[in-house]
């Protein structure tokens, strides 16, 4: 049975080198690094764990998980170091901002850790939380970082890399601040992390750009699945944002406003006027006005008499 694995994987890797070329000497030996199959594995069972743990978890009570919460996410915050290996690296290693070569120092990976994230919001029961979004950007980028450490660990992709690790250290600190809820009121700054996640978007495709103008000895097929890769996020993470912090305050507006509005029966002339109506033993004064927010900000002052 293992010579047949081992067969499997050498005409898998004989296949995918002759399609991607050859692989970078200094990572041979990593882990999970010199076979593809036990990535695709993993992947695999990541997605079916999404499908099935809801289901699984549906008539039974959520797991608190708290404690463990706190030490993992405040664990990720490791990343500094990271953040700090790479920034050093790339100070004394004479980087070029606009394209930097592969022949550089290497990077590291912690993808798979990240799959944790899901697991708690399954035995959590927080479905919601578990979008297309966060699917899609947790099962395809340790896909994606396989190729990545085995062909250009280093180079014109220190930039994102350097920028993801400093940008999951303020999004692990909140969720572990957050796990514990005497903090909670505390913590305004959510949405600030989803706004700070869309600059490095825009400042890797920038980069990334830059290497495409002003070439160098980087794969140019690699920048350009960056920049398609990165723009997919920016319109991901956008949707994401507006949709929970936007589009939230503009959904209630509107449904108030539809609660509150009359048809107009008085014609164009008679736009500013007003009328009173008992509705429900308040007494409640409106207009026909076409700016929504503004009718149900007047209403709102005024609708209440005594």
């Amino acid at each position: 049975m293992d010579w047949k694995i081992e067969t499997f994987n050498y005409k898998l890797n004989m296949y995918i080198d002759s399609w991607m070329g050859p692989r970078d000497e200094r990572v041979q030996g990593w882990l999970l690094l010199d076979n593809y199959p036990p990535t695709f594995a993993l992947t695999v069972m990541y997605l079916l764990i999404v499908c099935m743990g809801p289901k699984y978890m549906r008539h039974r009570h959520p797991v608190s998980c708290r404690g463990l919460l706190l030490v993992y996410n405040l664990g990720l915050t490791i990343l500094p170091y990271m953040f700090y290996e790479m920034v050093s690296a790339v100070w004394h290693g004479d980087f070029n901002l606009f394209c930097q070569d592969t022949h550089s120092a290497g990077e590291t990976d912690t993808k798979i850790i990240n799959f944790m994230d899901t697991f708690f919001y399954i035995l959590r029961k927080n479905n919601h939380q578990i979008t297309f979004l966060h699917i899609y950007h947790h099962a395809s980028m340790l896909n994606i970082w396989w190729f990545v450490m085995n062909w250009v660990p280093c180079g014109h992709s220190y930039f994102g890399a350097s920028l993801n690790s400093f940008i999951h250290v303020l999004m692990y600190s909140y969720y572990g601040l957050s796990a514990v809820p005497a903090l909670r009121p505390y913590l305004w700054w959510k949405k600030y992390i989803t706004q700070v996640q869309l600059i490095q978007f825009f400042l890797t495709m920038s980069q990334t750009i830059c290497a495409v103008i002003w070439p160098c000895d980087f794969p140019r097929g690699w920048l350009y699945f960056q920049i398609f890769y990165v723009v997919t996020l920016i319109a991901l993470f956008s949707n994401f944002y507006i949709q929970t912090y936007k589009k939230h305050l503009v959904s209630s507006s509107e449904w108030l406003c539809c609660f509150i509005e009359r048809p107009c029966e008085w014609g164009d002339t008679h736009r500013n006027h007003y009328t009173q109506e008992s509705e429900g033993g308040l007494n409640l004064e409106y207009c026909y006005n076409p700016n929504c927010r503004t009718y149900l900000l007047y209403v709102m002052l005024l609708g209440e008499k005594g």
